[in-house]
């Protein structure tokens, strides 16, 4: 099932990874499996990738009115980062 972002209070969704770290094995799971489904699913909606050496990998949620959520999603399992998006969808 794929998250629905569309129609949201939500804007953008910035994900920061690290292309080699343990630490970002999940969000690059997410990234290989889930990133496809979900960007057909809204294709007018921008989610952007950012990958650079050694970070910690975050996932940044943009709202309405500029407003800004920030999650940390190392050592996440790619399950866990795929509901870390479907409840930044829900916020208001």
């Amino acid at each position: 099932m794929s998250v629905r972002l569309a129609g949201t209070a939500l804007r953008e969704i910035r994900i920061h990874v690290c292309q080699k770290s343990p630490a970002s094995a999940g969000v690059r799971a997410f990234i290989e499996n889930d990133y496809v489904p979900i960007k057909k699913a809204n294709p007018q909606f921008p989610i952007l990738i950012r990958e650079a050496s050694g970070i910690v990998p975050r996932i940044f949620a943009r709202y309405e009115h500029g407003v800004e959520r920030v999650a940390t999603l190392e050592n996440l399992s790619r399950d866990v980062v795929k509901s870390t998006i479907a409840n930044f969808a829900a916020q208001k």
